[in-house]
């Protein structure tokens, strides 16, 4: 199959009346890129395939990177919301021809792998847990109000 441009790719596969925006394509590639990038940093090696795993390690990182705290929101926004979504939308541009393949690829390698959603949210999540009821011998007391005025049973 003949490589085809990867707007007229995602025209297509738009056109098929995809679950996906095409912006979440133009994302897929990008992340894509970067972890291509990140991959050749970290081995050295100019060209090699990437798998599901490591296209998954890299959209989290690229996703974070590029959008914040903010990066569920946008992906829910393109209809990506699990890891299986990227496999979908990557075994589309296979299909369209976009992307290559080996022959050991499948969708089943982007299944069950990583929560999307829990990875992208963990950065933001308070480190420990918060004490609400005080510290010390206070008991039940509420915390101090400040210069709230007092309640007319504690004049």
């Amino acid at each position: 199959m003949e490589k085809l441009n990867f707007d007229e790719a995602v025209k297509m596969i738009a056109g098929q009346g995809g679950v996906y925006k095409p912006d979440g394509y133009h994302f897929l590639r990008e992340a894509l890129d970067h972890t291509v990038n990140q991959l050749r940093k970290d081995e050295l090696i100019e060209h090699r395939h990437v798998s599901g795993p490591e296209l998954l390690s890299g959209i989290i990182d690229y996703a974070l990177k590029e959008f914040g705290s903010m990066a569920v929101a946008v992906l829910d926004s393109w209809g990506i919301t699990t890891g299986e979504d990227i496999g979908t939308m990557v075994f589309q541009l296979i299909e369209v021809g976009a992307f290559g393949r080996s022959e050991d690829d499948s969708p089943a390698d982007f299944a069950g792998v990583v929560n999307l959603r829990e990875k992208l949210l963990a950065p933001f999540r308070p480190a420990g847990t918060i004490d609400l009821k005080g510290s010390g011998d206070e008991g039940n007391e509420p915390p101090a109000r400040g210069n709230q005025p007092a309640k007319p049973s504690e004049i």
